[in-house]
């Protein structure tokens, strides 16, 4: 008997797992990648260090999918964090694990993991062609890409979301879909910067703040989201991974009228604060305000700061009157930037929404409405908060649909 014949469309990270693991179970596997090589989204990930996973426990994971958590249950059962941190080791990548157990290779190099996935792939056939059309016939599919058709047992869809075109992420995964009888759910950015009108963004671009405390407030002063950790300026508004995260919460609200509250020294209540400030400014009494911050501010953050708390930079320390200091303690403490809006999903870490669950068979990852029909990935409507959980819920789909579509 021939060895069972799976089309796996995309080569990313999903795809990649899912075609190795479906060549591992003994299927004859062929990969269609749209772009010029696989693993190019993978390639960028975590600023091209890639944050493979998150060294937590599964009950830790669920918490941070935002949608549809339960239907990773039996995925995470088959693949679980551990078992990505083992898969990679055996592949000769060694991985290290940094605060809030995110999970990098210890070169931070993306390269190695998308080696390792290419690695993994080897014994799958890649055609470097967009798939435009798929369609049952009978107890097989017949796959289409560039003027030629293929035929397949079984297919694997893996090919993304919406975001990052130029990696191949470019939506054409829920046409297939769609066609094979699929609902979408509506699909927009997650994990994605938000623009401000504020001049300070543009003044303080390219600087990132790291140890800082965020909340977001909406018009009534009612604080909807806080965290702690990195984020940083651009010439449009925030980016950083508390912002990314932050996003994925801020989905069902209206942008515009939320505020951004930036805590600058979270390690020191008011009181603390304005004691360091007196100490600060008793060293140096005879010097410009502008001239005197260097201590407390990055100096890329010192003049917007200043110019945010409306005190002359030029003035005297021995000159702040106490109702001036009180406004730079406020603004060390809640330095407050309004949002405008998300940027364009194309920018987006990922795509939240997609093929909906209801569809899906989380046993298998195979579809309820076309057997042999198979999805793993981005494209499926789960995702998660920034941290290494996305790309685990590729490698678990991943993994699970490539063993079921070998298996069954």
């Amino acid at each position: 008997m021939d060895n069972k014949k799976i089309c796996v469309v995309g080569g990313g990270a999903a795809g990649m797992m899912a075609a190795g693991t479906a060549s591992l179970y003994g299927a004859d596997v062929t990969i269609f990648e749209n772009t010029d090589r696989l693993g190019k989204k993978l390639a960028i990930t975590g600023k091209g260090r890639c944050n493979v996973t998150n060294n937590c426990t599964t009950v830790e994971f669920l918490e941070n999918v935002t949608k549809n958590p339960r239907f990773l249950y039996s995925a995470l059962n088959a693949f679980d964090t551990e078992s990505t941190i083992s898969f990679f080791e055996n592949l000769g990548v060694p991985l290290k694990t940094e605060r809030a157990k995110r999970v990098f290779p210890e070169s931070d190099l993306a390269k190695d993991i998308v080696d390792a996935m290419r690695k993994y792939a080897a014994n799958c056939r890649v055609i470097y062609s967009k798939v435009t059309k798929i369609t049952r016939v009978g107890d097989a599919f017949s796959v289409r890409a560039a003027n030629a058709e293929y035929t397949f047992d079984a297919v694997i869809l893996a090919t993304g979301g919406k975001s990052y075109p130029l990696t191949g992420s470019d939506g054409s995964g829920y046409r297939l879909a769609t066609g094979l009888g699929h609902r979408i759910t509506e699909l927009i950015p997650s994990l994605i910067p938000i623009e401000s009108t504020s001049s300070f963004c543009t003044d303080m671009q390219g600087l990132s703040l790291k140890n800082v405390g965020i909340s977001i407030k909406d018009v009534n002063g009612r604080t909807v989201y806080t965290d702690f950790g990195e984020m940083m300026f651009t010439h449009f508004g925030v980016t950083g991974p508390m912002i990314l995260s932050a996003s994925a919460h801020l989905r069902s609200y209206d942008i515009s009228t939320l505020t951004l509250s930036i805590d600058l020294k979270p390690a020191l209540d008011e009181k603390t604060l304005d004691k360091r400030l007196l100490s600060d400014f008793a060293e140096r009494s005879n010097k410009d305000l502008v001239n005197a911050m260097g201590a407390l501010l990055p100096s890329k953050m010192i003049e917007p700061f200043i110019r945010y708390t409306g005190i002359d930079p030029r003035i005297k320390i021995n000159s702040v009157t106490k109702e001036q200091r009180k406004k730079i303690l406020c603004g060390l403490k809640a330095f407050s930037i309004p949002l405008s809006k998300f940027r364009p999903i194309e920018e987006a870490i990922i795509t939240s929404g997609g093929v909906d669950t209801r569809d899906i068979s989380p046993k298998d990852m195979q579809s309820k409405l076309t057997p042999g029909l198979y999805f793993a990935g981005e494209m499926i409507d789960v995702d998660a908060y920034t941290g290494g959980f996305n790309l685990q819920i590729a490698f678990s789909t991943g993994y699970l649909a490539g063993k079921s579509a070998a298996e069954q």
